[in-house]
């Protein structure tokens, strides 16, 4: 029970970083750097005390009254109408719906147009109220000239550019839901699973196959998992999915690829991703099977224990470019793209290049010393009885701890001035 519940505190701790980084995202991608506030709605929806982001293709907002019942939805029709523009710029307009998914009525959060023309339109609740009764569908759906809407006089294109945005906004996200991908496999899914039915063989298959076709397999590795399919995992991958969803219709076979990296490695104890999957790592071995034995290098254990730091180090960049703005791109810490070569970029080729120099002296260099994805998969595998709560551990725990500072920073603001608005 010890181990088990050791192996379920490290499974929490990777999901629980997870599901920080996406909550970071979706509040970001939905209330921006201008969030709107539960009491800009209070006149259409007397009870609302605060909102939630809502994860869907909707990308909107519930409204949820005290006791955090939901008592309708928010959708803001910037940024994803930019491109509609009024006299002078953009309007972002509030469609408040209720829990029927009936609109209640029209509010401007806020306006780069003139000012003038935003009061003047404001003022004419007329024009506010056109859209009130309507169904979500029937409001994506609405012809305006039919409709009477119209411009409101000394206005004219700025209420017209927000008649405009409600529309395409909402026959956007019902137009995007209507079009959810299906789950599909290409040839590229079906070569993924002989590669993790490739993998299982030389990871659970008898001694004397394993040892007849390792070489082989590895040489196949690096031409197809890595230069063909390029289908790697890296950060950049893990973060991506962590922030956007993951792509179960679009990508099985690498949604599958990863899946097995995590269980495999609980279940059985075997690194299998890094072990039997991963072309870098089997290019590094490839590297050493072949090089002259005079060549290797033994570090010191000092040296050895300071290297090891450098994928932890790693992990805790990956996690504050994942839960901040930094501009940095994750896919140049790690040599993984670099297999991609057309859109492999300087850092990620140099990365590449000098892990595998190394491992021509050192065995196994970049795994060991380099590689902090590695590091996560190695988090998760099961030791067996003597495993016990170690540095590691504490230093995940740490990492947590960050995590939900990053992201509290981030609600604390939407908070704040949900409160002082």
């Amino acid at each position: 029970m010890k181990q088990l519940a050791l192996q379920l505190y490290r499974f929490a701790v990777v999901a629980t970083i997870a599901w920080l980084i996406r909550d970071v995202a979706v509040r970001q991608r939905i209330q921006g750097e201008s969030p709107v506030t539960a009491a800009e709605v209070v006149s259409l929806l007397p009870a609302a005390a605060s909102l939630r982001p809502d994860d869907s293709a909707r990308d909107g907002l519930f409204v949820l009254d005290r006791a955090g019942r939901e008592l309708g939805y928010i959708v803001r029709t910037q940024p994803a109408c930019c491109d509609i523009l009024g006299y002078a710029g953009t309007t972002d307009a509030l469609v408040v719906l209720d829990r029927d998914w009936k609109i209640l009525g029209l509010k401007i959060h806020s306006s780069e147009d003139t000012d003038t023309y935003v009061r003047d339109l404001t003022l004419d609740r007329r024009f506010l109220k056109k859209w009130n009764g309507l169904t979500w569908d029937a409001a994506a759906d609405l012809d305006l000239k039919a409709a009477g809407i119209e411009g409101v006089s000394g206005a004219t294109m700025t209420s017209m550019a927000i008649a405009q945005s409600v529309k395409a906004r909402l026959k956007l996200s019902r137009d995007e839901i209507a079009s959810a991908t299906p789950l599909r496999f290409a040839w590229r899914d079906y070569a993924m699973l002989i590669v993790l039915a490739a993998a299982a063989s030389m990871a659970f298959g008898p001694a004397t196959f394993r040892h007849r076709w390792k070489r082989p397999y590895q040489f196949a590795l690096v031409i197809y998992v890595g230069l063909i399919a390029g289908d790697l995992l890296a950060q950049k991958l893990l973060v991506g999915w962590s922030r956007s969803g993951i792509p179960w219709t679009t990508a099985p076979g690498l949604v599958l690829l990863l899946a097995a990296a995590l269980i495999v490695p609980f279940t059985t104890g075997k690194p299998f991703y890094c072990h039997q999957i991963c072309p870098h790592g089997a290019a590094q071995e490839l590297i050493s099977h072949f090089r002259p034995a005079r060549f290797q290098i033994t570090l010191s254990a000092p040296v050895i224990r300071g290297l090891e730091n450098l994928p932890v180090a790693l992990l805790l960049l990956t996690l504050i470019v994942a839960l901040t703005a930094i501009p940095l791109d994750l896919a140049g810490l790690e040599p993984f793209a670099a297999y991609v070569i057309r859109s492999a970029g300087l850092a990620t080729l140099t990365v590449a290049a000098v892990g595998l120099i190394a491992s021509f002296f050192v065995p196994q260099a970049y795994c060991r010393f380099g590689c902090p994805t590695g590091a996560l998969l190695n988090f998760v595998r099961v030791r067996g009885a003597t495993d016990t709560f170690s540095r590691r551990d504490a230093v995940a725990l740490v990492l947590v701890s960050l995590a939900a500072l990053l992201n509290w920073k981030y609600l604390s603001v939407i908070v704040w001035i949900q409160r002082t608005a």
